[in-house]
């Protein structure tokens, strides 16, 4: 849903920065548009992408129903996660920092299922939206 207004976006996306921080994570970049984020981050071995997206959507979404009183607002149950080698890191970077730019010419779910077909991850799409 397009509910990520432009006039908080960036506080959003410098908050979920912080918070990537306080869970021991490396934000290397946040970016999006109205109806989703992408986030480029480092995490440790020891870190559980599944706590770690759990905690980051819970204190998330307590920050913009405090801060801007969207009370009503949440993140999706689902979350795609890949990893990126070391040598796509720029890349990967610029396209998380680009995503307004981007989404001109595909859009988010556009995207997404070429990307799940790239990766060969198989998917029932009556589940993805």
């Amino acid at each position: 849903m397009p509910v990520i207004a432009k006039q908080w976006r960036d506080k959003l996306h410098a908050y979920l920065g912080g918070i990537v921080k306080g869970l021991e994570g490396v934000p290397l970049a946040v970016g999006g548009m109205e109806d989703h984020v992408h986030l480029l981050v480092g995490l440790k071995s020891s870190h559980r992408v599944d706590y770690f997206l759990r905690d980051l959507k819970a204190d998330s979404s307590e920050w913009v129903h405090r801060e801007i009183g969207k009370k009503v607002f949440g993140w999706q149950k689902g979350y795609g996660a890949f990893t990126v080698s070391p040598s796509n890191i720029e890349g990967v970077r610029r396209y998380v920092s680009n995503q307004e730019e981007h989404h001109q010419r595909k859009t988010f779910q556009e995207e997404y299922v070429e990307l799940l077909k790239a990766s060969g991850i198989e998917y029932d799409e009556r589940y993805l939206w």
